[in-house]
């Protein structure tokens, strides 16, 4: 008999590659982090000789999910200024909270309590772009999971860097630090083209080449982004940034609500990706991403929950069940992403938009064993006629049981296996009055 560190035994396995596949009664082997075998479950029991065995007869096992787009440590602004348009969202409330509390202990806690949110949701792989990314990184390593973290450049100064140039300097010093760790990767992260000037971009672009990673940027978000890009310089912001030489297959466009038949088929051509945030976009009243038209232009598009100060959640699962069906209204096609491509959508088109696709993203042997197990034996998720289907339109975050990355258990029967999540929670409830305190004092300064 072979040996094997861990064997699970599963009602069905979703591998996601193939494509629309489920397994019945097969078991999942991994040796250092990675699968061996996907194979019958009887075949299983004759074959291998486990240190560690799981049998979970009611679950399903599936990739973990690929959350394309946070901004984790924004977290702790969970409801904190709801039902706001974009604009006076971001620039009335958002950032002059962040310009408030943004420090290195509230990266810490925030970034904390996205993860654990993320792992209890099934997510194992975050992109993320936000302040402090040396900090993030620091969380990312403690907690296990795997991220890819947004090396942020913006034009004007914020608590983390005074200028462009200061961001990309610091940037080059965190890929330094953690460029060998194998469950964290970078990516260079300007915040969007109405924030980022020419200069900086092509610098930006520049490190993507070097280092043969994404750039991570908020493009045509809204109307109104693209209608001030045309008055004050004459284009739209993905004709500007095409001819500074930044589409191409490294580039995500997270959001793209905004998209004309011309953008579309150029983002296809040069095999740029799309980041689709439904329920942010929803919550905003942005506009809507057009992924029935990208799909069939053959654009690689991916899910993402953008961050709960414009969610307010990091579901995953909420996710898929809100694309597909987004989909199917704004197309008036029922077919318009069915269940097995909206799950695609938050699993491997996610690892091939950051690159990553050979490691993550689906379950197949010789890659990292980045798996979740959802217990579908609930009144809920009753009865089962496809579990593909089942997962994207009935299934909830709280059917995640467990959840394993690169083999490693992170979350067992329910419970977090790296976080103290009752220290965590007194954490969280204090920043809550630290938060309400810091913009309270900023407002009273300002006045004054």
């Amino acid at each position: 008999m072979e040996n094997v560190d861990t064997l699970i035994y599963a009602g069905w396995v979703i591998p996601v590659e193939p494509d629309n596949t489920v397994y019945s009664h097969h078991a999942v082997a991994i040796q250092d982090g990675k699968i061996v075998d996907i194979v019958p479950s009887d075949e299983a029991a004759h074959r291998f000789l486990p240190r560690i065995t799981h049998r979970l007869p009611t679950h399903v096992l599936m990739p973990g999910m690929v959350n394309t787009h946070t901004h984790a440590a924004m977290t702790l602004l969970r409801g904190f200024a709801d039902d706001l348009p974009l604009n006076e969202w971001l620039t009335q409330h958002i950032w002059p909270a962040e310009a408030a509390c943004v420090s290195p202990e509230f990266i810490i806690d925030g970034t904390q309590l996205a993860i654990a949110e993320m792992l209890r949701a099934g997510v194992t792989c975050f992109n993320d772009m936000y302040f402090f990314p040396d900090t993030m990184a620091e969380v990312v390593e403690k907690t296990g999971i795997r991220a890819t973290i947004g090396l942020i450049v913006l034009d004007f100064p914020t608590a983390w860097a005074a200028n462009a140039d200061e961001y990309l300097q610091k940037a080059q010093v965190v890929h330094d630090k953690y460029q060998d760790n194998p469950l964290i990767q970078f990516a260079l992260a300007p915040h969007a083209p109405y924030t980022v000037s020419d200069e900086p971009l092509i610098k930006a672009k520049a490190l993507v080449d070097k280092w043969q990673v994404p750039m991570h940027i908020h493009v045509h978000e809204t109307a109104h982004e693209v209608d001030e890009a045309v008055k004050n310089q004459g284009e739209r912001p993905l004709s500007r940034l095409h001819k500074l030489g930044l589409v191409d297959s490294s580039l995500l466009n997270v959001h793209a609500t905004q998209l004309e038949q011309d953008e579309i088929e150029l983002l296809a051509k040069q095999g740029a990706h799309v980041v689709h945030c439904p329920e942010s976009n929803l919550k905003l009243a942005s506009g809507f991403c057009p992924v029935d038209k990208l799909l069939k232009a053959g654009v690689n598009v991916a899910l993402g929950t953008d961050g709960t100060a414009s969610n307010n959640d990091l579901d995953m699962l909420g996710e898929m069940r809100t694309a597909a069906l987004l989909s199917k209204g704004i197309s008036g096609n029922a077919s318009s992403v069915p269940a097995h491509e909206a799950l695609r959508m938050a699993t491997l088109n996610g690892a091939k938009a950051l690159g990553i696709d050979d490691v993550t993203g689906s379950l197949e042997i010789g890659k990292s064993a980045d798996i979740v197990a959802l217990d579908m034996q609930t009144l809920e998720t009753m009865p089962m006629y496809d579990p593909i289907s089942q997962i994207v339109y009935a299934t909830s975050r709280d059917k995640v049981s467990d959840v394993w990355v690169a083999g490693e258990h992170l979350l067992k029967s329910r419970a977090l296996t790296r976080i103290d999540i009752h220290e965590l929670m007194s954490k969280v409830t204090a920043w809550r009055e630290k938060v309400d305190a810091a913009v309270e004092a900023a407002a009273n300064q300002t006045e004054k």
